[in-house]
């Protein structure tokens, strides 16, 4: 399951330990909400019959990484002392903090506000993939990218940086795609997710070089022009977007329909008359929806969540293709 961003800070956070905090001693400034409170959030938070949720603060400077719309609300109602919650790491990752709290939750920061913050943590955390800068801050992962080469110094000579996972990937990943291709080679037998783990690359690319080195290609795309189409899909088929779909299985012909297949198994009493049948049966069924679909769903995709759907995904695709290939060992063993 993917690391949330802040996840080994956020344990330092002792929720248990909620304490009442004179508001004159906490500090407002460095905010990533540069236009200040809103007045009608404030009012609005301030007429609340309940406890409102106790604030963030940062206890080394005594600032407030999550929560000012509170404070000012208590203030609104003659209260001089407010129900703190306390964050123990650095200024930079408060600060991180701060922007992933006003992003996933309350009165969501501006679109110049998310950008400016994401500039910010680009410097004081560049190890960090665009992905885990994006899923911080909600905005594109392309924009990061954008925003980290226009910062001088900020794209370092980097070799790796850490995704939103927690695992540290190449930048470039051409030499884990070389890597990978010398142990599919040397250890066919080896899971997708042990040569990700060894190459320092995802799941997917693993699949993706392994299904290269099936064809007799190099593991590397071409750099030049587009890729090839699959041989098995014909001229205005319903084919899957590249990279949503069933990889072919040795000895299994690929141009038919995934849904007639899908069709064709459910008539079968060995799978449909068994708990664990069925359960794949559903499995199945969810992914014979056509390229149009896909790409609605796709397009759908709130931008704040395309960095964590996109890891799902690749998690998925990677159990599919472990799938596949010890069903295709298991079908040469017997044949």
């Amino acid at each position: 399951m993917r690391e949330m961003a802040l996840g080994r800070e956020q344990e330092q956070i002792d929720q248990q330990a909620v304490v009442e905090v004179e508001i004159s001693l906490l500090s407002t400034v460095d905010s990533p909400r540069t236009s200040g409170e809103d007045p009608d959030h404030v009012e609005a938070l301030s007429v609340v019959q309940s406890p409102l949720p106790p604030i963030l603060v940062h206890r080394p400077t005594m600032r407030v990484i999550d929560g000012l719309h509170r404070v000012r609300a208590a203030e609104l109602r003659g209260q001089d002392r407010v129900a703190v919650s306390f964050f123990e790491g650095n200024e930079a990752d408060a600060f991180v903090l701060a922007v992933e709290s006003n992003t996933k939750h309350g009165l969501p920061l501006s679109k110049a506000d998310r950008k400016r913050a994401a500039a910010r943590i680009i410097t004081s955390h560049p190890q960090w993939s665009d992905r885990m800068i994006a899923s911080v801050t909600g905005i594109a992962p392309g924009t990061v990218a954008d925003m980290r080469r226009g910062l001088p110094g900020a794209s370092a000579a980097e070799e790796s940086r850490i995704g939103q996972d927690g695992r540290v990937r190449p930048i470039n990943a051409a030499a884990g795609r070389r890597i990978a291709g010398e142990l599919i080679t040397d250890n066919p037998g080896l899971s997708l997710r042990q040569i990700a783990r060894m190459a320092g690359i995802s799941p997917e690319t693993a699949r993706d070089v392994r299904s290269r080195l099936r064809r007799g290609e190099d593991p590397l795309p071409s750099r030049h022009g587009r890729e090839p189409e699959p041989a098995n899909l014909e001229v205005g088929a319903s084919a899957p977007p590249r990279g949503i779909g069933v990889a072919a299985v040795p000895g299994r012909p690929s141009a038919q329909d995934p849904s007639v297949v899908v069709e064709r198994l459910k008539a079968d009493p060995a799978l449909r008359l068994s708990e664990t049948g069925r359960t794949l049966l559903r499995l199945l069924n969810l992914h014979t929806i056509n390229a149009k679909e896909w790409q609605r769903i796709i397009d759908n995709v709130p931008p704040h969540c395309s960095g964590i759907v996109a890891y799902l995904a690749d998690e998925y695709a990677g159990m599919w293709s472990e799938l596949a290939l010890r069903l295709g060992r298991r079908e040469a063993e017997t044949a």
